[in-house]
């Protein structure tokens, strides 16, 4: 079975989801990124894998379910972490980040029979999942990260390789307030949707 890896930040105030602030407090926003976490760690531990692995930046908390490996991010740009994430990793691997809190288990049940990768696009133009038969760091490493064209460059990779490439469904990024509403939208009854209905009330927005 696959590997299943998450990357993320700690949930706390100020360091998470600053794009959501205004209109939210930093506070709820890592209200905000903590059930994004929490709902994404859910769906990962729903899910069949052989391992199940948190690339965390910061400390775990109570949002972390049993049945994980943790191990610290290292140094360095986005590329270069999410490199030495799949550094940690052999066989099928799946590397997801914390931003999709619709994601479900059945999304992370991908299968590798007659491709080498699978490539999750995100709406924003970056990837939300990146699936590798076999991992290879290189194939991230001096990858622009957080622009537009981020997606295209990361599968251009994987394609000039020579890997076999299975696309996975389009996903929307929780980076703004829109984006917050319309995920929480497709996912009502998860704990993100929950939290965005809280923060919402008491600020009366």
């Amino acid at each position: 079975m696959t590997t299943l890896v998450v990357i993320a930040k700690e949930p706390r105030p100020g360091r998470v989801k600053t794009r959501l602030t205004p209109p939210f407090t930093p506070e709820e926003a890592a209200e905000l990124a903590e059930a994004c976490l929490a709902d994404t760690l859910r769906a990962v531990a729903a899910a069949p894998a052989a391992r199940r692995l948190l690339v965390l930046d910061g400390t775990p908390g109570p949002w972390l379910p049993p049945g994980f490996e943790v191990v610290p991010q290292c140094a360095g740009g986005l590329d270069a972490r999410l490199a030495d994430a799949f550094a940690h990793c052999w066989g099928p691997t799946l590397l997801i980040g914390m931003d999709t809190p619709q994601v479900t288990p059945d999304l992370l049940s991908v299968a590798f029979e007659g491709v080498d990768a699978c490539f999750g696009p995100a709406e924003d133009g970056g990837f939300w999942a990146l699936g590798l038969a076999e991992p290879d760091p290189a194939l991230l490493r001096g990858v622009p990260m957080s622009s537009p064209r981020t997606g295209a460059v990361q599968r251009e990779r994987l394609v000039a390789a020579g890997l076999r490439v299975r696309d996975l469904p389009r996903l929307r990024d929780v980076d703004t307030a829109d984006d917050a509403r319309a995920v929480a939208a497709l996912a009502p009854h998860g704990r993100f949707a929950a939290r965005l209905a809280r923060c919402g009330t008491a600020a009366g927005r």
